[in-house]
């Protein structure tokens, strides 16, 4: 392009010249623009409770009104903010001398978290942001402790990201399930950051540790809270450097795309990116957009070739409204332009391109798209259904690994086979007497009584946390078939694919995206006594054992977090009248073809539910965490009590383990 030498241009409709948008002043003399100090913090969360700190008003998006000068960016999703009331949460990241990007972050507490054991030494004191203070009400007071420490919040790992993650949808599940189902998100969020619960808050450009190529978020802060993107708002986030004898120049970090594109874009391999700013503001005018701030940052990360990190936006197949944002990888900015818009203004254009070698994400929801469609035959496909319409999704038969033709012979059912119904000889057998759908709170229902007043599932899909026992409504109750309080008899939510895997025949995954807590299948199969499993166990892979010992985690929330006595906190520890063995050999269903991991991603739970006079229990999973499509499903197997422990501490199973898991124990069974 004329006047900007060794910038890469491609020609538009309107030969438009970029050097009149830079106002004719040579690339290099341009300055980001950004707020000084004295205009506050850079990024205000939102706090579970408390008003707001005097002298600070509610920052958008947590409850004031989108400000006009700041426009957000085209590729951005529309953002409809919590309601009025939730207030403001401090800054939560001590300012620094050099600025780094649009939102620079520290942590505020740190506590010990449950289920994370790898923290270093943790500070016994929480810095202050002076002037940030907020006055935050609690019934419940003592000091939290993360179990996170500074060096841990800075730069996180795997088992940091997925614990940050798991603690913070449990928190959102719980505070959907009281009252706050609305604002839930936002005030999930406030309670983990102002109590330092986060990880990879230092800003850096290329990949982010413990996040992989492929994963999948449900909210902007997810990926907040996680370091992969820090801006709640804005679709293009940066980093400040300072080269030798040089101004400061930014660099974009990374790109959210909100998936509203056209033509190429459509490319998994390529993506065309709108510059932010230039939107109608108040008086409904619409103005060029700037090179400066995110615009100038990707300006820069052209002339550089660095890796910027890019999100993909997608809309949510389990929600009418909500979005997904999977992790692409690393794209490089092959070249930029300035087009005329719909408003006859102009608008940056940057082309990005999917840096070689990165395992498919954003591919494999292409791809899955094209075969619910029938755009494109699924390779390798011998069955379309192998349930024979037994469920209300089908469930494919794949093998694109070798010439086998399928598992050993089964009869597909979708729940428990038995010749004895498995009973609780000492409980009330009697189902509920609602009308409708069951409440909760409402105590004179009995299954919401034995639930402990509330309802355990979300939307009648997601469980909120595990149980000792979980009661849901029976067929014999008069409650409608939409009850909320009736999920595992539903049948399967996502669309499931059996597929041959590499070194552990056939798995399990689904083509859907799978939200944590998410309802996946029950184990369906034929209830034996031990003395029937005993006999033919050695032939039987396919045996479910309440009796087996697993890892143990946790996967609750944490009361203080949502401002709850301790002393209330739910059990995980299952309480089962009894051992109960399924076999799923001959009889059963998607669950037989769920492979063991030592780090899996599904969990088990029991439910019990009422049927002909008699309470049944039966095994439900569900997922621990977020996951993506054709990610394969496993869960752990457990191992049994009568093996021998070797070395005189661990127990060893009788099958050798092939997961791969970094923390594989070898065995199971």
């Amino acid at each position: 392009m004329e006047g900007v030498p060794g910038m890469n241009t491609v020609p538009n409709p309107n030969h438009y010249d970029k050097s009149i948008v830079l106002d004719v002043k040579p690339l290099r003399s341009l300055r980001p623009v950004f707020p000084n100090g004295n205009q506050g913090p850079p990024f205000v969360g939102v706090p579970p409770f408390g008003p707001s700190t005097t002298g600070y008003s509610p920052f958008f998006p947590f409850g004031a009104q989108p400000p006009t000068q700041d426009t957000p960016d085209l590729n951005q999703t529309q953002y409809t903010p919590p309601p009025s009331f939730v207030p403001p949460l401090q800054s939560y990241r001590t300012p620094t001398t050099a600025s780094n990007g649009p939102s620079s972050s520290t942590g505020a507490k740190r506590g010990r978290p449950k289920g994370s054991g790898n923290a270093k030494k943790k500070d016994k004191t929480v810095p202050k942001e002076p002037g940030l203070e907020v006055q935050v009400v609690k019934r419940f007071s003592g000091v939290f402790d993360s179990g996170i420490s500074t060096a841990e919040r800075e730069d996180g790992n795997g088992d940091l990201v997925s614990s940050v993650l798991m603690r913070f949808d449990a928190v959102r599940r719980r505070l959907s399930q009281v009252e706050y189902a609305k604002a839930a998100t936002a005030k999930a969020a406030g309670a983990l950051m102002s109590n330092g619960v986060r990880t990879n808050m230092k800003k850096r450009v290329g990949t982010v540790p413990g996040i992989e190529v492929g994963d999948i978020f449900f909210s902007r802060i997810e990926m907040c809270l996680v370091g992969l993107h820090m801006q709640t708002m804005a679709g293009i986030d940066y980093i400040t450097s300072k080269a030798a004898g040089a101004d400061e120049e930014p660099l974009a970090t990374s790109i959210v795309s909100a998936g509203r594109y056209d033509g190429e874009a459509q490319d998994p391999e390529s993506l065309i990116y709108s510059g932010q700013g230039g939107n109608a503001d108040k008086n409904k005018q619409a103005s060029d957009q700037k090179l400066e701030r995110g615009n100038l940052a990707l300006e820069r990360s052209l002339r550089k070739g660095n890796g910027v990190r890019v999100i993909r936006g997608e809309e949510d197949p389990a929600s009418k409204t909500g979005r997904i944002y999977i992790y692409d990888g690393l794209y490089t900015i092959s070249e930029s332009w300035v087009e005329k818009g719909k408003s006859g203004c102009n608008t940056f254009k940057y082309k990005l391109v999917r840096v070689p070698g990165q395992p498919p994400a954003f591919g494999y929801w292409k791809a899955v798209h094209k075969w619910k469609e029938g755009l494109t035959p699924r390779t390798g496909l011998i069955l379309p259904d192998i349930t024979s319409g037994v469920e209300s999704k089908a469930v494919s038969l794949v093998n694109d690994v070798d010439d086998e033709r399928g598992p050993s012979y089964f009869t597909y059912i979708s729940t428990l086979k038995h010749s004895e119904a498995f009973r609780i000889t000492q409980q009330d057998t009697a189902g509920c007497s609602c009308r409708g759908s069951c409440a909760p709170g409402d105590l004179n229902c009995t299954c919401i009584r034995r639930n402990g007043g509330d309802i355990p599932y979300l939307n009648g899909v997601m469980l909120v946390s595990r149980r000792p026992m979980v009661y849901e409504c029976g067929t014999t109750c008069p409650c409608h078939a939409s009850c909320k309080n009736k999920v595992i008899q539903t049948g399967l939510k996502s669309r499931m694919e059996v597929f041959k895997t590499g070194n552990r025949g056939w798995g399990l995954r689904s083509w859907d995206p799978i939200r944590a807590g998410s309802f996946i299948c029950e184990y369906a199969g034929e209830v034996k006594d031990r003395g029937e499993i005993r006999m033919d166990q050695e032939d039987d892979e396919f045996v479910f054992d309440t009796s087996r010992v697993c890892n143990s985690f946790k996967w609750n929330y944490e009361p203080a977090l949502v401002d709850e006595d301790p002393s209330d906190e739910i059990s995980e520890e299952f309480n089962l009248p009894a051992p109960l063995l399924i076999s799923a050999k001959n009889f059963g269903n998607v669950a037989r073809f769920m492979n063991h991991s030592c780090s899996p991603n599904v969990l088990w739970q029991p439910v019990i539910s009422e049927g002909n006079g008699e309470q049944v229990v039966h095994i439900a999973f569900f997922a621990i965490r977020h996951i993506p499509p054709m990610a394969e499903l496993t869960y752990d197997y457990g191992v049994s009590l009568t093996s021998e422990a070797r070395d005189g501490s661990v127990l060893h199973g009788k099958r050798q383990c092939n997961c791969g898991s970094v923390k594989c124990r070898g065995s199971f069974g």
